[in-house]
């Protein structure tokens, strides 16, 4: 149901993802050079046609399936416990984009020890979206016990 508060929960989860899609996650520092580092890899900042130096495609792709799933449980309003099943899924592939980009910080290190990692707003994002993942779940779960209860009431 469109008119459900969950479901704003969800249309923000959408659009915090897709924000995060034109965003930089940090910028990172090593000597002189500044990279910046989006869900698409590392680029160089200042050459005049920032190339990618180092892909990261798997942070995109989460992103990509995160925005995706938000999207999916909001269609389906009719099946309560599926819309909690995937919002649990979700919350677990936002954790895991956490656990992936502190991956990749940890590989780049290793690379190159004098790095320095300036984070970014839009790396905040997906803490936000966990936090109204859980208070869509939160509130799926209670449509679900009230649709229950009025069912058993006409029993």
């Amino acid at each position: 149901m469109l008119q459900r508060i969950q479901t704003l929960y969800l249309f923000l989860i959408v659009a915090l993802m897709v924000a995060m899609m034109f965003l930089p996650l940090a910028v990172l520092q090593a000597g002189n050079e500044l990279y910046s580092f989006d869900i698409f890899g590392v680029r160089a900042t200042i050459s005049p046609q920032p190339e990618l130096i180092y892909p990261v495609w798997g942070l995109f792709v989460l992103i990509a399936g995160i925005a995706l799933l938000a999207a999916l449980t909001i269609l389906l309003y009719k099946n309560r416990i599926r819309q909690i099943r995937i919002c649990v899924f979700n919350a677990i592939i936002m954790i895991g984009f956490y656990g992936f980009f502190a991956f990749f910080i940890y590989l780049m290190k290793q690379e190159t020890p004098e790095l320095s990692v300036n984070v970014r707003i839009a790396l905040s994002f997906p803490l936000i979206s966990l936090i109204l993942d859980y208070l869509a779940i939160r509130n799926i779960g209670a449509d679900e016990v009230l649709v229950r209860s009025i069912e058993r009431l006409r029993k």
